[in-house]
Order: C-alpha cells, then sequence, then structure tokens
C-alpha cells in the first residue's frame, strides 16, 4: 500500500506543462503538456458557493471556464464530489449557514451547470448535504428534480445503467456512464450516492462485473471515503441506516472488483487549510491492479465555512497519449480573472499536484 506518492511521480509531474513559471510574474492560461492528450476537470464541492448569493457567480466562473476551454484542454468529461448545496429542503435559510432557501441553492447549481449542457458530459456525485433537509436525515432529495437523466444529452448519450433510490425508483444518483478516450481506452464512470447502502453496492457490483465492461477502466465517483490522512473512512454520525463510508466501500466493491482504477470523492475540509481538503492512496484489487484513490474538495477555502465559497479552485487532469500517465494541477479561473491575483492561480502545493499511472 502506498500512502504517498514517490519521488519518481513528483519526477513525472514536472512534464506537466502549464506554460507558467512559479518564479515569474508573467501568467498564462493552462496547457496540455502534449497536444495529443485529452483531461477531466474535477470539481469539489459547492455548497458554500450557492448557499451565499454573493458567491455565485464564482461558481459560474468556474463552468464558464471549462466551457470556453473544452477545446484547448481536449475537455471530455467533468465530475464534481457532491454536496452540491447546502441544504436540500430548508425553506427558511438562518443567514449563518446560507442566506437563501434550498429551492435558491439547487436553482443556483442547476444555472451554473447550464453552460456545460449540450457540450460536455458532467457527472455529479450527491453528498449528504444534498439529502433531509438540513443534513441527510432522510435519504429524500432534489437532486433528480434539477439533474434530471436526460438534462444534457451529452449524459444521456453516455449512460449505460441506473441504480434505484431509497423509494425503489430508478435515479441516477446511482448511475453508470460509458467513456472511449481519444486514446481509445474504455471508460465506466460509477456515480453513487452519499453513505451507499448494501443494495447500491450490490448494483454497482453487479455492473462492473458484467461482460461487456470487463475491459474497461473503471472509476468510481462518490462523495465521502478518504479522511485527511489518507485513510478509509470507516464511520460517521450520520442519522440515516444502511449507510457504507470508505471502508465499507472499499471491502465491499473496490476491493472486490477487478477493473476499477481510480476512486474520486470530496466532503473533507477545514477552515483556509488546504492540506485538510485533500487526500492520496493507493491499494491493489482483486486483479492486483492500482487503484488511486483521490479526495479534491475546496469548499473553506476563501475565508472559512462562511467565506467565498472555495476560492474557485479546480483540477485538471491531463491523460496523456501513453494511455497510461495521468497529470493533475490544481487551478483557480477566480484568481486568474484579474492581473492583480493571477500569481495566486496556479496551487504551488505538492498535493495539488502530482502524477498518478494507470495499470
Amino acid at each position: 500500500m502506498k500512502l504517498f506518492l514517490n519521488v519518481s511521480n513528483l519526477l513525472l509531474a514536472g512534464l506537466f506543462v502549464f506554460q507558467v513559471s512559479f518564479g515569474q510574474e508573467s501568467f498564462t492560461s493552462p496547457k496540455l503538456s502534449d497536444p495529443d492528450s485529452w483531461s477531466i476537470i474535477l470539481l469539489p464541492d459547492t455548497q458554500s458557493y450557492v448557499k451565499f448569493e454573493r458567491n455565485h457567480g464564482i461558481l459560474e466562473t468556474m463552468t464558464g471556464w471549462i466551457s470556453e476551454n473544452i477545446d484547448d484542454l481536449n475537455i471530455k468529461m467533468v465530475l464534481c464530489t457532491g454536496d452540491l448545496v447546502e441544504q436540500n429542503e430548508l425553506l427558511v435559510p438562518d443567514d449563518k449557514n446560507g442566506n437563501l432557501p434550498s429551492r435558491d441553492q439547487w436553482r443556483a447549481i442547476s444555472h451554473a451547470f447550464e453552460t456545460l449542457d449540450g457540450k460536455v458530459p458532467y457527472i455529479l456525485a450527491a453528498g449528504n448535504h444534498d439529502f433531509g433537509y438540513k443534513n441527510v436525515e432522510n435519504r429524500k432529495t432534489n437532486y433528480i428534480k434539477y439533474f434530471p437523466a436526460h438534462r444534457n444529452l451529452m449524459n444521456a448519450r453516455a449512460l449505460r445503467a441506473v441504480g434505484k433510490n431509497a423509494d425503489e425508483m430508478p435515479s441516477i444518483e446511482n448511475a453508470a456512464y460509458e467513456f472511449v478516450s481519444p486514446h481509445d481506452r474504455k471508460f465506466l464512470f460509477v456515480n453513487l450516492e452519499f453513505a451507499p447502502r448494501d443494495t447500491t453496492l450490490e448494483w454497482a457490483k453487479e455492473v462492473l462485473a458484467q461482460d461487456r465492461f470487463q475491459q474497461h477502466t473503471a472509476v468510481v465517483l462518490t462523495h465521502s471515503y478518504l479522511n485527511a490522512e489518507n485513510q478509509h473512512i470507516e464511520k460517521e454520525n450520520y442519522p440515516i441506516e444502511n449507510g457504507n463510508y470508505g471502508k465499507a466501500i472499499w471491502d465491499k466493491l473496490i476491493a472486490p472488483s477487478r477493473n476499477v482504477q481510480m476512486v474520486f470523492s470530496g466532503h473533507i475540509g477545514a477552515a483556509d487549510n488546504f492540506k485538510a481538503h485533500t487526500a492520496y492512496r493507493e491499494d491493489k484489487n482483486a486483479a492486483g491492479k492500482k487503484v488511486n484513490q483521490i479526495t479534491f474538495n475546496a469548499q473553506a477555502m476563501g475565508g472559512g465555512w462562511h467565506g467565498n465559497g472555495g476560492d474557485g479552485w479546480l483540477r485538471i487532469m491531463e491523460f496523456l497519449p501513453d494511455g497510461k500517465t495521468v497529470i493533475m494541477r490544481t487551478f483557480s479561473p477566480h484568481f486568474a480573472l484579474s492581473p492583480s491575483t493571477q500569481e495566486l492561480s496556479y496551487s504551488k502545493d505538492s498535493f495539488n499536484n502530482f502524477t498518478i499511472q494507470l495499470d
């Protein structure tokens, strides 16, 4: 088991050229290190952007920047780690944990993604704040109302399987999407609800085991998985029953499945502490393949839990033409807007800039 990136990976990370030097004042927008690469954009939890009306513009800057860079960065997929809103069904805001009722929060996150509809597929995890009324008091959610299965034609074309929600109705909080990369590598993205139920994990396991997906590189997206110490989360004190967290998800689904090679999650964080928002570990699955498990969040950056929502940070993941190397860099379109803040737009931390290898 590898909990930290080795030196060779850090050296490989240097291959990724943004055409910017941290020691220089000049700023250049992100570029692919190889013109034949393609990329996935990873968005962190968005709840702190939508709970205050004043923060909506930063989130729209992020999705607008993605839209403008689909061609330049050859963006083929967008992932979001969940907690799309602060409260799922709050009628009267308390002006502390947000100044908008839930309806307006859902409208805000929906509007931010409108600019990507029909342009690029996006998969959004459902987090604990997306259920119940404040924080997963039950498994009711407005997710499907604002992000129905066929809202984005790019998603509908890639959809291959749908699981059932707690009401036994098909719902894309649990769904599988197929994607073939420009390098002809086949991927299967599996989205899982917050603290997936046993029946959900069984559904996902059955999908991953289907003959048609055995040669695919499977990617799992879920909200709660790793803590800031790079460990699988074993337990959380939420009032729902039959919930599986990181350790159980690993034991019941990821490890036994022979084709899962990447897991993405969010959920964790501490006020203005970027390291506390991130985690990484590598383990082997049943087939002996590496599983790169990556947690990325930023929601308490930019002023803590009641600040600007996360300083606009997102992660660019470049998949090189060798079909194995993935270079990750963390960038803020928010800081990049103005010459007065452009020098802050690239994270310099090693935990936000590294390289992984797929088998």
